[in-house]
């Protein structure tokens, strides 16, 4: 049974920090791209980090270069998703997602607010 299971979310005041971690299970993780989206309340859900499978290659939504960080530890079958300088416009559901077979999990909620 294929499961993506989020943790790490939270509520952050603006400025901080917190780290996603995307636990995989019933799929040969080491060999999925890997994919972290978003979805905020009334809007579309976005992609907002993508990592091949070796982690290797990385790849960004304009909006979170340079403060999000993704990675993956192919031994622990976890894809990572570091955010640092949250915003207030960061507060969403954020979703772990291996697009080859469009698996995804339940989400995991971070609120960035003072």
């Amino acid at each position: 049974q294929v499961q993506l299971v989020e943790s790490g979310g939270g509520w952050v005041q603006p400025g901080g920090s917190l780290r996603l971690s995307c636990a995989a299970s019933g799929f040969p993780f080491s060999l999925y791209a890997m994919r972290w989206y978003r979805q905020a309340p009334g809007k579309e859900r976005e992609l907002v980090a993508h990592i091949s499978w070796s982690g290797d290659n990385t790849n960004y939504a304009d909006s979170v270069k340079s403060r999000f960080t993704i990675s993956r530890d192919n031994t622990k079958k976890t894809v990572y998703l570091q955010m640092n300088s949250l915003k207030p416009e960061d507060t969403a559901v954020y979703y772990c997602n291996a697009p080859a077979n469009d698996y995804w999990g339940q989400g995991t909620q971070v609120t960035v607010s003072s």
